[in-house]
């Protein structure tokens, strides 16, 4: 197999910097490609809350004021080193003071909106990283991008550093995470980030909908695009309301658009091995699964009985999650022999209701805003169901953790779930989970009801247990299919 440089850039990564599933994979998947004996480095923002001393960051003496300039305009970028855990995989951390020592992400929590100047914060960690690398001397074959925050790099190859040498046959992905995200912003910001104004107004390569959007910039710019799964690649140019607009722009790509399912990091989310659990278990000893679901019960307020099934949901409250749905479908959810555990935070209006049902439900039903890792870890190893009734969903991820801890899924027909779930046949018993056979709070009521029936069957519910954990979604395979794409973005 070829040995490639790879500059691998993410606005997040954990465990440095998390917000949501994009940190998981950003952690996860270069790690796999270094297995694959691939020289593999990454960079990200220095937000001002990673922590320097727990993750061991270090000075690096020539990488200290690289001047950065954009628009005329120049800021001083001071870059840091360490390696991501258990690996030998390096990464750099990109300090621009005023721009990234700042409580927050990408929203300031003192007004819960995003940073006016998210645009220009995220041009000048782009363009760094760039400088980075030519101080380093370290020429990359592929500079692998992830979602709207890095969407400025394959603009700048191919612009205002399209001659220069150093860069000269360096090829550039772009992987989407989620067409929601799109990185939408006022015309008048291209100057501020160095692309071409004109492009920028109606009928402009960046613009849609009368916004400059950094997704299609990258999207026409990329040498390869990616997305999450091969479903939600395939729903993205079959349909609109997944689509965002992006339908014909993507499907044109042809080739040079693909789905790669997101794998999971094995030694993070396994009930044998998980830290994060009180008690470790293996589908060889499931009662270690019992205890732990004694003890959420416990911490919930929630009393244990081993034929009343508890079915969990650890996600965003929102509609794109599918909690409309769940709210429709709660009274009748609430009524069956069932306790139903929500970790999440999101929509008010959604929450507010939830909690009308916690009310109403006290002995069945519990609910936290919190967002504390171990309690989603504990969530995944003592329930006994797992909903994810989402609308679309790119990959998903909980879906598959489940899979691994026993946790039977219960999930709508998209993207990633449908890839990664194979509907239960109650008579021969194979399959993987339940899918519900359309978006409606009938139907999850009607798939739910069916789950809890076969919960009864002890025995056969055992034999599902053990069987889904052996299922094997490691980043193995996704990391030699993201191999493949390299090979044909750089032999094209």
């Amino acid at each position: 197999m070829e040995q490639y440089k790879i500059l691998y850039l993410a606005s997040e990564v954990a465990p440095f910097a998390k917000s949501g599933g994009l940190a998981d994979v950003t952690g996860a998947l270069p790690k796999a490609l270094k297995a694959h004996n691939q020289e593999i480095r990454l960079m990200i923002p220095k937000y001002k809350f990673i922590n320097e001393r727990k993750y061991v960051l270090r000075e690096v003496i020539r990488l200290r004021d690289i001047p950065v300039t954009i628009n005329g305009v120049t800021k001083t970028a001071n870059v840091k080193s360490a390696f991501l855990p258990d690996s030998k995989v390096q990464i750099y951390f990109v300090e621009i003071e005023d721009l990234f020592n700042r409580p927050g992400m990408y929203i300031d929590p003192k007004t819960n909106k995003p940073y006016p100047d998210n645009a220009q914060r995220f041009a000048y960690f782009a363009k760094a990283a760039m400088e980075t690398l030519k101080i380093l001397s370290w020429q990359p074959n592929i500079i692998h991008c992830n979602e709207w925050q890095t969407a400025f790099v394959p603009v700048y190859l191919k612009t205002i550093y399209l001659n220069d040498d150093f860069f000269k046959g360096v090829k550039s992905i772009y992987t989407i995470h989620n067409l929601t995200v799109q990185g939408i912003f006022d015309p008048k910001v291209a100057a501020d980030i160095d692309f071409d104004e004109s492009q920028a107004k109606e009928g402009g390569m960046f613009n849609k909908d009368n916004k400059l959007n950094l997704t299609k910039a990258a999207i026409h710019f990329a040498d390869f695009i990616t997305t999450v799964s091969e479903s939600y690649a395939n729903e993205i140019i079959t349909n609109p309301d997944v689509g965002y607009g992006f339908e014909k722009l993507l499907e044109e790509k042809g080739e040079k658009f693909e789905g790669i399912l997101n794998g999971v990091d094995y030694s993070v989310w396994s009930p044998e091995l998980d830290k994060s659990i009180p008690v470790q278990y293996s589908k060889d000893n499931l009662e270690g699964k019992t205890e732990n679901k004694k003890i959420l019960l416990s911490r919930l307020g929630l009393e244990f009985n081993e034929n009343t099934p508890l079915l969990g949901m650890v996600s965003a409250v929102t509609e794109q999650k599918g909690f409309d749905l769940v709210l429709e479908a709660m009274d009748s959810l609430l009524k069956m022999n069932l306790q139903v555990y929500i970790l999440g935070d999101g929509d008010r209006n959604l929450v507010e209701k939830l909690y009308e049902y916690r009310d109403k439900y006290p002995d069945k039903f519990a609910m936290s805003l919190s967002s504390d890792d171990k309690m989603v870890h504990l969530v995944e190893a003592g329930a006994d169901m797992f909903l994810m009734p989402s609308k679309y969903e790119p990959c998903g991820l909980h879906q598959i953790y489940s899979l691994r801890y026993g946790t039977i899924p219960i999930v709508s027909a998209v993207g990633g779930l449908y890839d990664t779930v194979d509907d239960l046949d109650v008579e021969t018993g194979e399959g993987t989970g339940f899918i519900l056979d359309e978006l409606s709070a009938k139907s999850i009521v009607k798939t739910v009801k069916k789950a809890v029936a076969y919960f009864k069957k002890k025995e056969q519910w055992q034999e599902l247990q053990k069987r889904v954990m052996e299922e094997d979604f490691s980043w193995e395979l996704s990391a030699k299919r993201y191999l493949d794409v390299y090979d044909r973005a750089l032999n094209e």
